[in-house]
C-alpha cells in the first residue's frame, strides 16, 4: 500500500540514490539536509567522466553512506538469501523512491520496481519533445529557442514514463554551443529537482502526465551532424561547430585520410581566450 502524505511526513523518506555529474553532488546533499534516509548512494567507476571536479561519492564518503555500482544493486536484489544480502554494505529494504539523476546506465527490471511509490529519473531535455540523447546538439542545431529539462517516472524504455515536471526557458541558439546549453541546463535541472522533491514530501504523490510523441536521436543522426562537408554554407559549418562544442570530446570535424580533425571557429576561441585570462589573472 502506498503510503498517506500524513505518513511520508512523519516517517524518513527512505531513498536509493542515482547520480552522475556534479549537480547530483548537490542533489544529494538537499536530500540529506531534508532528512531523507538513503541507504545507499550508486555511483559509475571512478574512470567514468573523470574530468569532473566533485565526485557523487566523495560527498557520499563525507556522509557516511555506503557507495555501490548498479552491477552491486542488481546483483543484491538477485541475491535469493538473507545470508547473501547480508554480505553487502546496504539493504533495500522498504525502499520508497529510487531517484536518478542523469544516471547513465539503463535501469533495468527488479529495481524499477522496488520502491512502493517509484522510480523517477531527472533527463536533462523537454519531454515529450526529445527522448534519449544529443538533445543539446540538435536544440542548436535546429535553432530552436527554448529548452527544458524534466523529471519523470521510468519504465523499460529510455524516457519514455509518465512525465511529472518540466521546466522551460528561452536560449539563444546562435550563441549557444552544446557546452554552454548544458551547464544552462544542469542550473534548470536542480531546481527542478528541488521543486519534485519539495511537492513529494509535502503530498506524497508524484504527478503522472502523458509522455507521448517526441523523438529519439539516433547516434548515426548525430555523426553526420558532427561532419563538415566542402559544399557546407558558413552558416551551417558554424552550427555544427556551436551543436558539437564538448571539450574532451572531439566536435564538428572535417575528415583527411579517414582521420578526423575537429573545427574551431573565432568565436568559441574568443570566448576560450576570456576565460584562460580572467582564471590566469
Amino acid at each position: 500500500m502506498t503510503p498517506s502524505a500524513s505518513e511520508i511526513k512523519s516517517i524518513p523518506i527512505r531513498v536509493v540514490f542515482m547520480g552522475r555529474k556534479p549537480g547530483s553532488c548537490k542533489a544529494l546533499q538537499y536530500l540529506i539536509e531534508k532528512g531523507v534516509d538513503i541507504p545507499v548512494v550508486v555511483t559509475l567507476p571512478r574512470t567514468f567522466h573523470s574530468f569532473y571536479n566533485e565526485r557523487l561519492a566523495d560527498v557520499a564518503h563525507e556522509f557516511g553512506l555506503p557507495v555501490a555500482t548498479d552491477v552491486e544493486l542488481y546483483n543484491y536484489l538477485n541475491e535469493q538469501s538473507d545470508e547473501g544480502r547480508a554480505k553487502y554494505a546496504f539493504s533495500l529494504e522498504n525502499i520508497d523512491l529510487v531517484i536518478s539523476y542523469l544516471f547513465w546506465m539503463r535501469i533495468k527490471e527488479p529495481l524499477i520496481k522496488l520502491p512502493k511509490i517509484g522510480c523517477i529519473n531527472f533527463h536533462p531535455a523537454p519531454l515529450p519533445d526529445f527522448k534519449g540523447v544529443f538533445g543539446y546538439n540538435f536544440a542548436i542545431y535546429e535553432n530552436l529557442s527554448s529548452w527544458g529539462v524534466s523529471a519523470h517516472h521510468v519504465v523499460y524504455d529510455f524516457d519514455a514514463g509518465d512525465i511529472i515536471k518540466v521546466f522551460r526557458f528561452d536560449i539563444d541558439p546562435k550563441k549557444e554551443t552544446t557546452l554552454s546549453l548544458e551547464f544552462k541546463s544542469q542550473q534548470f535541472l536542480y531546481d527542478l529537482f528541488e521543486s519534485v522533491l519539495d511537492d513529494f514530501i509535502k503530498t506524497g504523490t508524484l504527478p503522472k502526465f502523458p509522455n507521448k510523441g517526441g523523438r529519439y536521436i539516433k547516434a548515426d543522426e548525430f555523426i553526420g551532424l558532427r561532419k563538415v562537408n566542402l559544399t557546407d554554407s558558413h552558416d551551417i559549418i558554424d552550427k555544427k561547430i556551436r551543436a558539437s562544442w564538448y571539450p574532451p570530446y572531439n566536435g564538428a570535424f572535417v575528415e583527411i585520410d579517414g582521420k578526423e580533425y575537429t573545427l574551431i571557429n573565432e568565436e568559441i576561441l574568443r570566448r576560450i581566450g576570456r576565460l584562460f585570462h580572467k582564471n590566469s589573472n
